[in-house]
């Protein structure tokens, strides 16, 4: 080819295929990748890649960015760590399809399960839709920084077929089960890249109500498989009740829902703090199952599963308490002229949480609870724990916690509520399942608990920490690339990007291995209604490129909009 529009020359080229890297340019022309080695011929731009890291763009398959790639062009935080696409739709929730008369009730759905302020999804959604193709449209027309596939949420699916049956979880009638089996072929045929849904117990509304697919008939998700296996495409997605059943129980859900839709399906798997690796067992029951010609995927999270907890932030060990709910809803610097008062914060350290939202009751697990720093320490020792730390000064978790947060009296303080993937206080498990080859890397949650969990940024976290600087078992660079780029990728369908080879969609990261760093999160009020939520910067991504535009500059957005929606699975250039 005698040009092309952006060349890559000279870099350290990790394809995404898991091989070892090599040297040479990438040349790009209408969005592909048309040379992958020497490219002699014009380009339109250059960068100079020499002693960078050239790698596919990143895809995160467990996003909830269905609210904010409406009211929002860029997909941050998962733009800024290097993600060229996202995936929504997750957990069976979502925005559509939906009737006028029940938006309030998704909104109350996704404010419980997924603690996105009502008011920011008040003022942030336009409701130019209303069936699930209309939804899709909508995400079409509007521009963003990068792409945007979608699954198809099953409670909103129940509610608009079922009404107020459905969301009280009633079973689906024979009528019911034909309407959800058609709009599932709707959807598919519209561009779904697959459904979704939930059977966890903790996913619940803002009135701590079961969210409509909670405990759903099997029946029900059958009817629902079968549009799938007749269009014969989509992946089905699931969170499963393991936590509080058990992983035999469970995957055996998974397992007859995924034969009768003949489809790929991916789960959410992590392991405990203590006690026995349950998880093993998922993993055996996944690898016979793959074994005799199903495609199970178990999605897992490369660091743990925790919260962010602070008196800026939704949840924390106070937020329960009857002193502390009296202010809540202050901003912070009115709060401060209560929690700078010495009699409150004695009255407050004694007081008992009453019993409220599942997660806000999980943040007095002291042994499990650490401070956050700056860079933050994502394996922190044991002895960091606030548990220890009031062992070791002879006062209560109680008090060391809301010091902690106090931070010296701007009351911005953080604290990292391990709830998951940290077995015996160490991530040597989580390399186990990295490394296992039915995982996926996903489970950033980006759009979602804005004010709790910042996890969207794991691809850095993933670069830097597990092949750089970890003193344990690590991974090779290629390993983690390729977990961050062509295997989720190929999970879903989407077998055009993820590589970096001729005829591969031109998304592409140009990255300093060395200068890459993780920064501590920071809360912004930039959501719609100035609602709050936690980001999380980087640095050393030198280019992010979406179908060959330049999206991010040196850490910075160029205001670049190339970002599409994808529909439906994508056939690989091969």
């Amino acid at each position: 080819m005698s040009a092309c529009d952006l060349l890559i020359r000279g870099g350290t080229i990790i394809d995404g295929s898991g091989g070892e890297p090599f040297v040479g340019d990438v040349a790009i022309a209408d969005g592909r990748i048309v040379s992958v080695g020497t490219f002699t011929g014009d380009a339109r731009e250059v960068i100079d890649a020499a002693a960078l890291t050239v790698t596919p763009g990143f895809v995160d398959i467990h996003t909830h960015y269905d609210g904010q790639a409406i009211w929002s062009e860029e997909l941050s935080p998962s733009s800024s760590h290097g993600v060229t696409t996202v995936v929504i739709g997750n957990c069976g929730v979502g925005f559509a399809p939906c009737r006028p008369a029940d938006h309030d009730r998704l909104i109350r759905l996704m404010e419980g399960v997924e603690d996105i302020p009502g008011v920011v999804m008040a003022e942030g959604l336009s409701w130019d839709w209303e069936s699930f193709p209309d939804y899709l449209n909508a995400l079409e027309a509007r521009p963003r920084d990068i792409d945007v596939a979608a699954l198809l949420p099953h409670s909103p699916l129940r509610v608009f077929v079922m009404g107020e049956r459905g969301a009280q979880r009633e079973p689906a009638t024979p009528a019911d089960l034909e309407k959800m089996q058609a709009l599932t072929r709707e959807a598919l045929d519209a561009g779904a890249i697959g459904f979704a849904t939930s059977r966890l117990l903790i996913h619940r509304t803002k009135a701590g109500e079961n969210i409509p697919s909670y405990q759903a008939d099997v029946e029900e998700l059958k009817a629902i498989a079968g549009a799938m296996r007749n269009a014969d495409t989509g992946v089905l997605q699931m969170v499963l009740d393991a936590p509080f059943s058990s992983w035999t129980d469970e995957l055996s859900h998974l397992l007859t829902v995924a034969k009768a839709a003949n489809r790929p399906a991916t789960f959410t798997l992590g392991t405990s703090n203590t006690g026995e690796p349950v998880w093993q067992e998922a993993l055996r029951i996944c690898e016979e199952a793959n074994a005799q010609g199903l495609k199970i995927s178990p999605q897992i999270l490369p660091r743990p599963v925790g919260m962010i907890c602070g008196f800026e932030l939704s949840s924390h060990p106070f937020s329960l308490c009857p002193s502390y709910e009296a202010i809540a809803a202050l901003p912070l610097d009115q709060q401060l002229t209560h929690l700078r008062d010495a009699e409150f914060r004695a009255r407050l350290i004694t007081e008992k949480p009453h019993e409220g939202h599942p997660l806000a009751m999980m943040t007095r697990n002291w042994d499990w609870i650490f401070p956050l720093s700056d860079p933050p320490n994502y394996e922190p020792p044991a002895e960091s724990s606030v548990g220890a730390q009031a062992r070791r000064l002879g006062i209560t978790p109680e008090e060391v916690a809301y010091d902690l947060m106090m931070n010296g009296g701007d009351g911005r303080g953080m604290l990292y509520n391990t709830l998951g993937n940290f077995y015996n206080g160490r991530l040597d498990t989580v390399h186990d399942l990295i490394t296992h080859p039915d995982t996926v890397m996903g489970l950033g949650d980006g759009g979602a608990h804005y004010a709790a969990i910042c996890d969207a940024s794991y691809p850095t976290f993933l670069l830097t920490y597990w092949t750089r600087d970890r003193a344990g078992p690590k991974l090779s660079i290629p390993q983690a690339v390729r977990a961050l780029t062509s295997r989720p990728a190929e999970t879903m369908g989407l077998r055009d990007r993820g590589r970096i080879a001729p005829g591969y969609k031109a998304d592409i990261n140009i990255i300093d291995l060395e200068a890459l760093h993780l920064h501590a999160p920071h809360v912004r009020h930039d959501l719609p209604g100035g609602g709050r939520r936690l980001d999380q910067k980087a640095t050393g991504f030198v280019a992010t490129i979406v179908s060959g535009d330049v999206i991010r500059r040196s850490d910075g957005a160029t205001g670049a909009r190339p970002g599409r929606l994808v529909r439906g699975a994508q056939n690989s250039p091969d």
